[in-house]
């Protein structure tokens, strides 16, 4: 079973797999670290869901859903 950004919890971190953003957003995403084998923890949710935050590279980002889901990481998690 392929697991994305979106199905960690929150704490969890797990491990970039397969980004598979395109496009102008793809490209600046990669340029930012959301690379394979890149460390990425789901810090929190927004009161309604999404967006939701991430702690990537030493810094915190928000995703969309779309974006969330299109994010694969590694099933064991670190």
């Amino acid at each position: 079973m392929t697991r994305t950004v979106n199905d960690l919890k929150e704490g969890e971190t797990g491990v970039i797999k397969k980004p598979k953003i395109t496009g102008s957003l793809g490209k600046h995403l990669r340029e930012m670290g959301f690379v394979k084998g890149t460390p990425i923890t789901f810090q929190r949710k927004a009161p309604l869901g999404y967006p939701i935050e991430v702690r990537i590279q030493g810094f915190s980002l928000a995703l969309r859903e779309e974006e969330a889901e299109s994010i694969e990481i590694e099933d064991n998690s670190i």
